[in-house]
């Protein structure tokens, strides 16, 4: 049975502090229009920017997910994109007037309450699922972290967490069915060790942090008098239970509300993906820097399928975009190592170029004298030099830069090419620029056949 995307019936607005700015914020859920997905607005800055909630806009993760988008930055917007993405809402406007999130009792279920306030309409067009077809994975054996999707009808998350620490024990959080992100999920608190709070707040961080919002964790007794000086630093004195266990001395909602809270973090970055998954997801020691990542690795799979699809058409009849003169001013490439021949569309993200291919190429006398095969790696190099152009596109002086592979990753060669092919090639940024390093996915096709295909990350450094 087919399912369609789904909106709010109308807006609602709440009012809170940041966490870590501790400024008071409102922010306010808004219908959108199918394939619109999650968009936060900045009404407080000029132009009111806009910040596609997408894993290639992210920006900083150590306490918790920015982003960064039209010069304009929102922070903490996990817990909000998980009460979305737990309520099964595809398409949102969020608008801020300050630059977080408020953390809201440090959960999403206010988020989740004002969703329901609002009501939850469904749209005529179907929704979109990225649906997992292979094992994917992000791994970081430093820090014991691994996050493994698997292929599945629905989604489904599994997460183990361990901080050595004997108050929490290792911990374990299910859930089976997105249905269930209500009841057992979104009310589950962010939780703090009590020996994090002071550097924290030496940071100038958790601003807008007290005992109603945080899970704040004692691992060993404390004498009254540290508990006390570290009351004073959050204005909130009169705090006397000392002993290990739970500071606030609060009943927990749930037996495993911290590995409940960390499948909340993950629901709310996995929204990021830009589309609802079907995948069961198995995380063992999740972070926001992970959970990210992982959108990231999803997008980059989500895009490659879409490119599959979409096999540049070449029409030689129609003027070019470059020139091989416009080339030459742009990337200092030369005779007999130049593989772009001209390059027939151009945008911020895409590039697509073309190889001719003919028997006059001088490594045809050697690969192979007898059976002509253009080499992998100079078709790599020929999308490199049509990466390099997408690179350099806007920037004054491009000839005075130069793009230098750092990695290949995923590389795939299916087809040969040989003396008379046109060769299209394709690369598409798979996120955006930063300091000078980047990252693309690239394709090189013959007629409606792709030849070779892979990931490919380099830096730009200006010419000495």
């Amino acid at each position: 049975m087919s399912e369609k995307q789904r909106t709010l019936a109308k807006e609602v607005s709440l009012d809170g502090k940041g966490l870590h700015t501790g400024i008071n914020v409102t922010i306010t859920f808004k219908p959108a229009p199918a394939n619109y997905g999650y968009k936060f607005c900045r009404v407080d800055l000029p132009g009111k920017p806009l910040i596609d909630a997408l894993a290639e806009n992210v920006t900083d993760t150590s306490r918790g997910t920015t982003l960064v988008q039209n010069n304009a930055s929102v922070a903490t917007i996990e817990h909000v994109l998980a009460a979305f993405h737990g309520m099964r809402v595809d398409n949102a406007l969020i608008e801020l007037n300050g630059a977080e999130a408020p953390i809201m009792g440090g959960a999403a279920w206010k988020f989740v309450e004002a969703i329901k306030e609002a009501g939850i309409i469904e749209q005529k067009e179907e929704r979109n699922y990225f649906v997992v077809k292979q094992k994917i994975t992000f791994s970081d054996e430093e820090h014991g972290v691994d996050l493994i999707v698997y292929p599945d009808d629905h989604l489904s998350i599994n997460v183990l967490i361990d901080y050595n620490s004997r108050i929490l024990g290792n911990q374990y959080a299910i859930l089976d069915s997105i249905d269930d992100f209500e009841k057992d999920i979104c009310k589950s608190r962010t939780f703090v060790f009590f020996h994090e709070l002071e550097p924290l707040h030496n940071m100038g961080l958790i601003k807008g942090g007290d005992l109603d919002n945080a899970v704040v964790i004692l691992e060993k007794k404390v004498e009254q008098a540290e508990i006390d000086r570290i009351a004073k630093l959050f204005n909130r004195p009169g705090i006397s239970t000392h002993t290990a266990g739970i500071l606030n001395n609060t009943e927990l909602r749930y037996p495993n509300e911290p590995a409940r809270h960390k499948l909340l973090d993950l629901m709310g970055d996995l929204a990021l993906v830009g589309h609802p998954i079907k995948g069961k997801v198995v995380a063992t020691r999740p972070g926001h820097y992970s959970n990210t990542r992982l959108a990231k690795i999803m997008r980059q799979e989500m895009k490659k399928a879409l490119s599959k699809h979409n096999v540049p058409v070449y029409d030689p009849s129609q003027p070019p975009v470059y020139t091989l003169e416009d080339i030459k001013k742009r990337i200092p490439h030369r005779a007999p190592f130049l593989f772009v021949d001209k390059i027939i569309s151009i945008d911020e993200n895409i590039v697509i170029g073309i190889k001719n291919v003919t028997f006059n190429e001088p490594y045809f006398q050697g690969h192979f004298p007898n059976e002509p095969v253009m080499p992998g790696v100079l078709l790599i190099e020929a999308l490199a030099q049509a990466g390099g152009l997408l690179i350099l596109g806007n920037a004054e002086e491009p000839e005075k830069y130069s793009t230098y592979f750092l990695k290949i990753d995923k590389l795939k060669f299916k087809h040969k090419v040989v003396p008379g092919d046109t060769v299209i090639l394709k690369m598409e940024m798979i996120e955006p620029m930063r300091r000078g390093i980047v990252t693309m996915y690239g394709q090189a096709f013959v007629g409606n056949n792709l030849v070779v295909e892979g990931e490919m990350t380099a830096q730009v450094i200006k010419n000495k």
